[in-house]
């Protein structure tokens, strides 16, 4: 594993990387079999167990109709989003079960309630995949180079480095600094491919249903009724959505690669797992990343018994942060916004040493 302690220097952090001295091949060995199988009796009980949950805090909610507690409620609810969206993130991968027409009808089930368009984010997430931890081609949370950084208008640094747990809605629209610019909506867009075109329009007309839903409950209830029971557990699962997703890619020991010094399994590692305490079972254990990255097609629910199997294997490539959940974020949030301009392998750096 790469030494923890990075200089300032740009030259001091770029090395060129050698092979891993482990395969594909072999972390799979090492897991048992049944690891790569789906349940559909188990994935849809996790399914149908957040929507009973989502549906009973809307009761309570209702019921006690008190803003001493809605407080509790939009965090307790934009929680149960989040798991909601692991759900549809399992579809995605196609981890849910073997058939394609039940994730892609739980995956829209799951999604669209909370304005995630299936297919798009689909679609850009497999590109994230099957590109992570590559500078030039992922798509999920990588670094700018420091000229590109020192580029950024005002309000690209805004929501990336000092709002990064706003900053989902914005990517949906228009995709992070740095790509050719593409809308999550667009079937025209870069991200994806002409075949893809149906799927794409089928997730952002259903999101549009979904939309003028809510254009309905306000007409009739009123914005206040909107905020009480949407928009305020919404922002909760935009910023749960966000804060996992930087704390997976963003630490300062690990490595981003360019050019030839990527491959996918080297790619596939430069992510840590986190414990997230009592909320692992709620969302899913989506904090056990690391093999979620190496076999993305294996269920949520098998992720600790195959995490287990490969540490052995992995040793120090293995990563797992041990500090809390907030103290991690801050920590990457101060010393992590670029990257050096060359090298084939760099780390983050940050941009204190500018000022």
């Amino acid at each position: 594993m790469q030494s923890n302690t990075h200089t300032s220097s740009a030259t001091a952090q770029v090395t060129r990387t050698t092979e891993l001295p482990f395969t594909l091949q072999e972390l799979k060995a090492a897991i048992p079999a049944y690891c790569f199988e789906p349940s559909v009796g188990k994935s849809l009980a996790y399914f149908f167990l957040d929507i009973g949950i989502i549906a009973g805090l809307y009761a309570i909610a209702h019921a006690l109709n008190s803003w001493l507690f809605f407080p509790l409620f939009w965090v307790a609810q934009g929680t149960m989003f989040w798991a909601l969206f692991v759900v549809g993130h399992d579809c995605g991968h196609g981890s849910f079960s073997k058939l394609k027409w039940l994730n892609n009808l739980v995956g829209h089930l799951a999604h669209t309630p909370i304005l995630v368009p299936f297919h798009g984010w689909r679609i850009s997430h497999r590109t994230h995949h099957a590109n992570t931890g590559n500078l030039d081609t992922d798509e999920s949370w990588y670094p700018v180079s420091e000229a590109k950084y020192e580029q950024m208008p005002w309000y690209e640094k805004l929501f990336r480095f000092y709002l990064p747990l706003l900053a989902y809605p914005i990517y949906l629209f228009r995709r992070s600094p740095g790509r050719q610019g593409g809308s999550h909506f667009d079937p025209k867009s870069p991200l994806f491919r002409p075949s893809e075109k149906w799927d794409v329009l089928t997730s952002s007309a259903l999101l549009v249903l979904m939309v003028g839903f809510l254009g309905y409950l306000t007409f009739q209830f009123g914005w206040v009724f909107l905020v009480k029971y949407y928009l305020a557990p919404y922002i909760v699962f935009v910023m749960w959505l966000d804060l996992v997703t930087f704390l997976h890619h963003t630490e300062a020991d690990i490595p981003w690669y360019r050019g030839d010094d990527w491959y996918f399994l080297k790619g596939a590692l430069s992510t840590i797992d986190r414990d997230y305490g009592f909320l692992n079972s709620i969302h899913h254990d989506i904090g056990t990343h690391v093999a979620h990255h190496i076999f993305l097609n294996m269920p949520h629910y098998h992720l600790k018994t195959a995490t287990e199997a490969i540490k052995p294997i992995l040793g120090d490539y293995y990563r797992k942060s041990e500090v809390s959940i907030w103290k991690g974020f801050t920590r990457s949030y101060w010393a992590c916004q670029f990257v050096p301009n060359q090298g084939g392998k760099v780390y983050y750096q940050s941009a204190k040493r500018l000022s």
